[in-house]
């Protein structure tokens, strides 16, 4: 056997066994182990036998919802990562069929204790949970929404888009039985109409209309009393409530009719009333799927296998066994399974996703490899720096994942707006039956079921998860990468746009160009190997700059200290130096020459006394004028804060031709800045880059990072700009006011057609198949609207 006995995936060199219909069966890795383990325990051997696939995507048992497969910790390394002291897990949901089912499973998922989060974003059938894996397993919280209905599995983008398509086949089967029962059924109605006098005849005609309805009734109509069935049972109200109440009583009220052979049948106006509504939420389905296509192209599929290199042996291994120290052949055209650093070979590798550059990159020993990115030309053996987990496109997803998961204030409001409005509307129904009864019987079922029909509130909860998702990878695939739910809402309130100076305006990649001592020595070079010993270490870019030197033989530094926004100190072979900015190092700068226009000067100091300086220039990005320009078109303030104790901020920002420029600021000072600018009433959007900006980064009501900065500043942010893209900020901008106009359109038009329909339904000025076309088209003319936002600019 070459192949994994359960996924059908290469075997690697030392594969595992687990004794299946009287064999000893070989697995690929301990996650295929654990799950035949668990078919086993529910005693479904058979499974083998009878399944019809086999591969990592094949269905499992239904029996199998004891899911204690996924609670092994193999197989939940390929999906569960960790925030905090939370387990976060990104989910696939089925059997979502209107907004009210996402907002009923979240609500069931945090009465269970230890859930912190739960989010479902409705418009790509996605749930995040994030809960303490120590007090409830993952397979009880699946096994909850295996009660209420809705099936849920591990995402993985591949298998998602399938899931996608597979319930639009079913709903398009539902569909077609629908669209065929109406029509046979109009067709023996219509005799009907047409006044037949014999009763034999009226009497086939109606059994028929009975037979031919009963498929339409219970095939094509089920997912609606299903979804209705588990909202009551859960004491809830959601849309379909309204519309499995009209469609059941109408039909136990024809059905008796023609049992009895007494009164008025509409098996007719159940087909076409079903065959409308599966229409709308089919078109309405196909309309959201289109608007998440590129999410795909965000989220490439990672292999599942990687080359591992052991003794100059090469063994297949899952990419979840990759460690830290590994390393792994990447052969031409494939993909780089996590981020490393490439030991042998050279070759050209695409990292568009990431860094927005379409042309592929040259790679050879020493240079970085991020996982996801596509080797092109030649073999390249890499060093394994992080497991595919915790990799920098892993990151990247959950971030992504995260603000989609989080709903804005206008989605909340728009929820409760919603569920609000079902439940007057079930009494207003019950007021206008009662109503209609004393005025004219026979028409009190007709207003009741328009009634609870057009008011259906679809569209309100539609109007902003749509055209959020639809904005949020638009963005992303111009390099602004969102990671909070909120940042849409208060990007398009922003009155000011902050920014640093060094790696964000600037490449942040200062150069040395001139550097003289400034004290008596016999070998002046020392005081550069001591100003590069003190500059060791650290991730500004003073001291990459040193780093580039490659000075050999650096003395040791010992009781090294980083003072933000000042320098760096010291002791060497026991006497204390300073390395930074002249007030710093000298604790004084009179006297002193100065550098020259557009260049920062650090002092070597001992006991304050210099010993030497340096000048290092940076370059401005080439893109950060218009960014500026653009940003001040559209009304907003632009304001520079550095802490460069050098001319530099101040020359750069009236170059560019900022309204505020602050330099020497401390984190704290900075931090200040900010809280005045808010407490004037601004709405204030900061853009930095590295660990001293993690603080403001934090105080501002819209952080964003770059994706170069440090670790803690990305985690920080609300927003990360994608290979450093700085004009994807005043497009970030642009769009979130595009968006906060499209969702506003669609809740007003959703607002005001509900309200609107009331009256001419209740009186009885609107039929049910009418009622039904016009939910239906309120439903999709509202995802049109939102799916405009992809035709925005970028």
């Amino acid at each position: 056997m070459t192949s994994c006995y359960h996924c059908g995936q290469p075997l690697p060199k030392r594969p595992l066994e687990i004794m299946i219909l009287g064999e000893n069966r070989l697995m690929c890795c301990l996650g295929c182990q654990a799950v035949a383990q668990s078919i086993l325990e529910s005693g479904l051997e058979n499974y083998y036998l009878e399944r019809t696939e086999i591969s990592p995507t094949a269905p499992l048992p239904e029996k199998l919802e004891l899911l204690a497969g996924y609670d092994h910790p193999d197989t939940q390394a390929q999906f569960v990562h960790r925030e905090e002291d939370y387990a976060c897990a990104e989910l696939s949901v089925e059997g979502l069929s209107c907004a009210a089912c996402a907002w009923l499973i979240e609500k069931r998922m945090h009465q269970e204790p230890a859930v912190r989060q739960a989010s479902v974003n409705y418009s790509n059938h996605r749930l995040r949970l994030l809960w303490d894996d120590r007090q409830t397993p993952l397979s009880v919280l699946m096994s909850d929404l295996e009660k209420l209905g809705y099936r849920a599995r591990p995402f993985r983008q591949d298998t998602h888009a399938g899931l996608l398509k597979q319930e639009s086949r079913q709903q398009l089967k539902r569909l077609g039985v629908a669209a065929l029962g109406s029509m046979q059924v109009m067709m023996y109605a219509g005799s009907l109409y047409l006044g037949i006098e014999e009763e034999a005849f009226r009497e086939f005609f109606r059994w028929t209309c009975f037979i031919v309805t009963l498929p339409v009734f219970l095939y094509s109509g089920y997912p609606f009393y299903r979804s209705a069935w588990v909202a009551l049972r859960e004491r809830s109200l959601n849309m379909d409530v309204p519309v499995s109440l009209a469609l059941v009583s109408t039909f136990i009220i024809s059905a008796y009719a023609t049992i009895s052979s007494t009164g008025e049948i509409y098996f007719d106006s159940v087909s076409m009333f079903i065959f409308f509504l599966l229409t709308g939420r089919y078109l309405e389905t196909r309309a959201r799927q289109q608007a998440g296509e590129t999410a795909a192209d965000l989220s490439p599929v990672l292999p599942q296998m990687a080359h591992r290199i052991s003794c100059s042996e090469q063994e297949d291994v899952p990419v979840s066994r990759l460690e830290v120290g590994d390393r792994v052949l990447v052969k031409p055209g494939e993909t780089v399974p996590c981020d490393g650093e490439v030991r042998e070979g050279c070759s050209a590798v695409s990292e568009a996703l990431l860094t927005g550059e379409p042309l592929p990159i040259a790679k050879s020993a020493g240079d970085a490899l991020v996982g996801g990115s596509q080797n092109h030309d030649s073999p390249l053996l890499m060093e394994v720096l992080r497991p595919a987990a915790t990799s920098t496109l892993a990151t990247l997803n959950h971030l992504i994942n995260r603000a989609l998961s989080e709903k804005p204030r206008m989605a909340q409001k728009a929820d409760r707006i919603a569920r609000w409005f079902v439940g007057r509307i079930l009494i207003l129904s019950a007021l206008v039956y009662v109503g209609w009864y004393f005025v004219d019987p026979h028409r009190a079922l007709w207003a009741t079921l328009a009634v609870l029909v057009a008011t259906c509130p679809c569209a309100l909860s539609l109007a902003t998860p749509v055209a959020l998702t639809i904005s949020t990878h638009r963005l992303a695939k111009a390099g602004f990468l969102i990671t909070r739910g909120h940042v849409f809402e208060t990007l398009a309130e922003a009155t000011h746009v902050v920014f640093d100076k060094t790696g964000t305006l600037t490449a942040g990649r200062l150069v040395m160009v001139e550097w003289q001592a400034h004290a008596d020595s016999p070998d002046k070079s020392l005081y550069l190997q001591l100003a590069a010993a003190l500059e060791a270490g650290s991730e500004h870019p003073v001291a990459a700059a040193f780093h580039e030197l490659h000075l050999p033989d650096l003395p040791t530094v010992s009781e090294r200290r980083n003072h933000p926004g000042q320098g760096l100190s010291g002791d060497i072979d026991g006497t204390g130096y300073r390395i930074g900015h002249a007030a710093f190092a000298l604790q004084a700068d009179a006297h002193l020459a100065t550098p020259d226009e557009g260049r920062l000067r650090i002092w070597l100091s001992r006991n304050h006394e210099p010993l030497a300086w340096f000048d290092f220039e940076d370059q401005v990005r080439p893109e950060a004028q218009g960014v500026i320009t653009a940003l001040k078109v559209k009304g907003l303030k632009t304001v520079l804060l550095s802490g460069d104790h050098s001319g530099l901020p101040q020359s750069l920002g009236k170059s560019l031709g900022m309204d505020i420029i602050a330099g020497g600021l401390s984190p704290e000072a900075k931090i200040r800045h900010v809280e005045d600018l808010q407490a004037a009433g601004g709405i204030v959007i900061m853009v930095g880059d590295g660990i001293n900006d993690a603080p403001v980064l934090g105080k501002a009501h819209v952080s964003v990072a770059m994706s170069s900065g440090a670790d803690l500043a990305q985690i920080s942010a609300d927003a990360v700009l994608l290979g450093d893209r700085l004009e994807a900020v005043p497009v970030a901008i642009g769009l979130a006011e595009r968006t906060r106009q499209i969702i506003r359109q669609n809740l007003y038009w959703s607002l005001v057609y509900n309200i609107a329909i009331i009256p001419p339904a209740a009186l009885g000025y609107v039929s049910p198949w009418l009622a039904t076309i016009g939910m239906s088209g309120s439903s999709l003319l509202v995802v049109l609207n939102a799916l405009r936002i992809k035709r925005y600019r970028l």
